[in-house]
């Protein structure tokens, strides 16, 4: 028995989140967030047992995190402090319909900052699940780093799960970017990859070109593919399932859905064997992070805000 069912290793901030204005100023709400851990969030919610590797400041907010970790039940032993930089932060610009734009503080913010000696080999080789994405590869001491922990559960037979989550302002170039990429299609089991990046990152035309490059290229086990409201896309083995999603007349906020439906995913996945997923496991696996995903653009906030179980089988069943 492992200790822990999925670590993730990146960033972990602050989202400023506009929610509305007072007196024609932009009103913003200080959320918890970061893509991993929002992905630890749906996971614990779900009952699973997590633990979250990554740097915040020795100030207001890295204390406000830790936390906000603790208190939904995220590890947060390998949650290192750093003493001189402050917590990152970021400023979510939200549109009419729904999606973002965002502004980083972020050079230097303290998730780049963390170290190849404070990654733990003992705690990556006791977990099932390790996930990572491309924002802590954007720098040279964090990509140390979590070149480290890649090389750890690679080592350990331990799956690795990959969501590159672009975030075009954070990199030097985008060719940058390519690069992280490609790293970390070169080293997951699992990739769980946006309609937006695929097309970009493959340099194909449509969906069904750029998959088959990514399966002919890196020879991924899983490759799941978001497809926004019209819903998700799974290629695994000789199986290409498509199942729509959810359509919410509410919808409020976008800010981690796919993090919602990367963690309800690997939930799945922890009850299933990755080698020996059948097509109606693709469909039924889709269906549930497809609505937890809907679920969680009804509200405002990601980390604090993901779904029970119950309320995801009703929207499924309704």
């Amino acid at each position: 028995m492992k200790r822990y069912d999925v670590i993730a290793l990146g960033e972990l901030l602050i989202d400023f989140v506009q929610n509305g204005y007072d007196n024609g100023n932009p009103v913003f709400s200080a959320n918890p967030g970061g893509a991993p851990c929002n992905v630890l969030a749906m996971l614990n919610k779900l009952g699973y047992r997590t633990a979250f590797i990554g740097k915040v400041g020795e100030d207001i907010f890295g204390r406000q995190l830790r936390g906000v970790l603790n208190s939904i039940g995220i590890d947060t032993t390998g949650l290192a402090v750093d003493p001189k930089i402050h917590t990152t932060l970021a400023f979510v610009e939200k549109k009419p319909d729904g999606d973002r734009d965002f502004s980083f503080y972020r050079e230097p913010g303290a998730d780049m900052m963390l170290r190849e000696d404070e990654v733990s080999e003992e705690l990556i080789k006791d977990t099932r699940i390790f996930h990572f994405g491309t924002l802590s590869l954007t720098h040279e001491e964090n990509s140390k780093a979590t070149k480290k922990a890649v090389r750890t559960a690679t080592e350990y037979g331990v799956t690795i799960s990959f969501d590159p989550n672009l975030r075009e302002p954070l990199w030097n170039s985008l060719q940058d970017a390519w690069k992280a990429f490609d790293y970390g299609l070169r080293h997951c089991d699992i990739l769980k990859i946006s309609d937006n990046e695929i097309l970009w990152f493959t340099g194909k035309e449509d969906y069904d070109e750029a998959l088959a490059y990514l399966r002919d290229h890196y020879g991924i086990k899983l490759i799941l593919l978001t497809l926004g409201k019209e819903g998700s896309r799974a290629v695994c083995g000789n199986y290409d399932v498509t199942v729509p999603g959810f359509v919410q007349a509410n919808t409020v906020d976008t800010t981690g859905a796919g993090d919602t439906f990367m963690g309800s995913s690997l939930s799945y996945l922890l009850e299933h064997d990755l080698n020996t997923l059948t097509e109606e496991d693709l469909k039924e696996m889709l269906t549930f992070a497809n609505a937890a995903a809907s679920i969680v653009t009804t509200r405002k906030g990601a980390l604090l805000s993901m779904p029970e179980r119950a309320e995801v089988e009703a929207l499924i069943k309704g």
